[in-house]
C-alpha cells in the first residue's frame, strides 16, 4: 500500500519517487502520481504539511525548543481576541506565527445577510484561507534558552529585530497581543 496523506484542505496526497539529473532519488508529494509511489516513507524523514497546506517530505530534524517553548507561544496566541486569525509553525530553532490574508469569513458572510453556520467556515478556512508570516521567535542563545523577537517588514519582505535575548514566555506575553492592531507597526 503506498504513502497517503489527507490534508486540512481534504485532498489526498500521494508520496511518489522521481530520479534526478544526478540519478539520486527524489521525493514529492502528488495528487495525481506521474512517478512511482513510494510503499515506505524513507528513514529519516517524516511528512509536513504547512499553514497553507502545503504537504512536503521533509528530513526530520532534532528540535532545540522546547515543549514550554511552544506552550508559550501558543497560550498567548489562544487569548488573543483574534486567535482564529493566526497559526504557529515550529521548526528546530524558531516559533513563526502566520496571519490569515483577507477578511474573516464570519464577518463577511454576516455582512451580506447570508450566515453561515461555524462548520460551514471551518471547512471554508481550512480549504480557501491562505496565511502570511508576521511574527517569529528565533533561539539565539542555546545555553541561556534566550530568545529574539521579529516582526515581518513590507518594505522588500524582510524581517525586522524588534526585542533581543528574551525568555519565550516574556516576549509572547508582550508582543503576541499587538498583532492585528495599530501597535504592531510601532514594534521595531
Amino acid at each position: 500500500m503506498s504513502v497517503t496523506y489527507t490534508s486540512r484542505k481534504r485532498r489526498t496526497y500521494f508520496l511518489c519517487q522521481g530520479i534526478t539529473r544526478s540519478g539520486k532519488p527524489r521525493y514529492y508529494f502528488a495528487i495525481e502520481p506521474k512517478d512511482k509511489r513510494v510503499e515506505k516513507l524513507p528513514d529519516g524523514y517524516q511528512v509536513q504539511e504547512s499553514v497553507n497546506g502545503i504537504v512536503s517530505l521533509v528530513r526530520i530534524r532534532p528540535s532545540l525548543l522546547s515543549k514550554e517553548d511552544i506552550i508559550a507561544v501558543e497560550a498567548a496566541l489562544q487569548i488573543h481576541s483574534q486567535a482564529i486569525r493566526y497559526r504557529v509553525s515550529i521548526k528546530s530553532e524558531h516559533i513563526t506565527i502566520y496571519e490569515m490574508v483577507g477578511p474573516d469569513l464570519a464577518e463577511l458572510s454576516a455582512s451580506m445577510g447570508c450566515a453561515l453556520d461555524r462548520d460551514t467556515i471551518k471547512r471554508l478556512e481550512n480549504s480557501h484561507t491562505q496565511f502570511q508570516p508576521i511574527m517569529r521567535f528565533i533561539l539565539k542563545d542555546k545555553a541561556k534558552h534566550l530568545f529574539t523577537a521579529q516582526r515581518m517588514s513590507y518594505f522588500g519582505d524582510n524581517w525586522v529585530g524588534i526585542e533581543f535575548d528574551q525568555p519565550i514566555s516574556a516576549l509572547a506575553a508582550r508582543l503576541i497581543p499587538k498583532l492585528g492592531t495599530d501597535a504592531f507597526y510601532d514594534l521595531f
